[in-house]
């Protein structure tokens, strides 16, 4: 396995289009780093630059320390799993699996081929190596008894085990995905997402993994690499990309539903620390206050993630807008006095209806402020 490092790579295009700004990413030897962003956001790209298949402007990519900027993609050492698969379509899956280790042979001339015992004896020791190979990644992926198939005759998760499983037999550097689970339905997609967290478990192999779904880069990520209009917006674990977002952008991104938005305002009198909130006074706790007291008189975005907000004796004023009952859960739409719309998660014994009036208490020690600027970075 290798670490992969990115120092000041950009790739702007022909027509002018900067796709990726001076990315700096560090990809730690068999770590699994997840790119994740909405389409555009230079994601893809990044991978390719990675792979190869798209030539770098500026910056240098180094592969196990060896800058490959100028290394074609053969040569680097790295294995690719494509949004289609990729497959073969008239070969079936064994062959699928192994024609790529046929293909690298470097053969001779057939005069030397026919006579030669020793090239005949290496043939077939490399034969039975590729073979112990394909057998090995494909009881690993649990697809031997589909040896015989064509592509045609699979279904898209085992299409998709195929594809990995191509990957997996040629023991590269590192594992590149470039949305993977895209084509699959949601039950298959759980299901791949859960085999590939297990065959990185197995192989401990460097992969790095593309993606627009959120929930499959928290799942599947050691880091999460946020990204947006060719810029990192975040590179950390899960658990820091949704407790501790580092803008509003993350905050937003990262989270279903969606963290709501508060316009607020922070104020002093009688002694404490407050903050507006759809014309309430709300006061802040010595924690947060201290936080927030240098942008007093100064307005800030207040973030509250749905599941904070349950109704109950004390607090925001707001209207029961739509119920959406998940079964497990409740995501419950409020309106408040003020106008503004929220999102609430709650458990699915609680008891509301639509157009009831209720109080929102806002847990203002597990909510998140970030400035109300046009970058919007978090506070504190």
């Amino acid at each position: 396995m290798a670490s992969i490092t990115l120092s000041g790579v950009s790739k702007v295009f022909e027509d002018g289009f900067c796709a990726v700004d001076a990315l700096d990413l560090e990809i730690e030897d068999r770590e699994l780093v997840v790119l994740v962003g909405p389409s555009g956001c230079g994601k893809s790209t990044t991978l390719r630059m990675i792979a190869g298949l798209e030539p770098v402007t500026s910056g240098t990519i180094a592969i196990d320390e060896r800058v490959v900027n100028e290394v074609p993609a053969k040569d680097r050492d790295v294995a690719m799993v494509f949004q289609n698969y990729a497959l073969y379509p008239h070969l079936s899956v064994r062959k699928n699996l192994s024609f790529g280790l046929e293909r690298r042979r470097e053969y001779t001339s057939f005069l030397q081929r026919v006579v030669s015992s020793a090239y005949r004896r290496e043939a077939r020791a490399e034969s039975s190596s590729i073979k112990s190979r394909v057998e090995h990644a494909a009881a690993m992926l649990g697809i031997t008894p589909l040896f015989d198939r064509r592509p045609a005759e699979l279904s898209g998760g085992q299409r998709q085990r195929v594809a990995v499983g191509r990957a997996l037999v040629r023991d590269p550097s590192a594992f590149l995905f470039d949305e993977p689970l895209s084509n699959l339905d949601a039950k298959l997609r759980l299901e791949m997402r859960t085999e590939l967290k297990a065959l990185h478990k197995k192989t401990r192999a460097t992969m790095v993994y593309v993606t627009h779904d959120q929930e499959e880069a928290m799942t599947l990520g050691d880091r999460i690499v946020v990204m947006n209009e060719g810029l990192v917006q975040q590179c950390a674990t899960p658990a820091d990309v949704y407790g501790r977002p580092a803008n509003r952008f993350v905050a937003e991104f990262v989270g279903t539903p969606t963290m709501n938005f508060l316009e607020t305002s922070v104020h002093f009198t009688e002694g404490r620390l407050f903050i507006m909130v759809a014309g309430d006074k709300v006061p802040l706790p010595g924690a947060v206050g201290g936080t927030l007291s240098p942008f007093l008189g100064r307005g800030v975005v207040m973030g509250l993630r749905p599941e904070t907000l349950h109704p109950g004796a004390h607090g925001v004023a707001a209207r029961v807008e739509l119920i959406e009952d998940l079964g497990d859960r409740q995501d419950v739409v409020y309106r408040l006095d003020s106008g503004a719309r929220i999102v609430g998660r709650i458990p699915s014994d609680t008891r509301l209806r639509e157009d009831l009036r209720v109080h929102l208490p806002l847990d203002l020690e597990r909510a998140h402020f970030f400035e109300d600027t046009d970058e919007g970075m978090r506070i504190g």
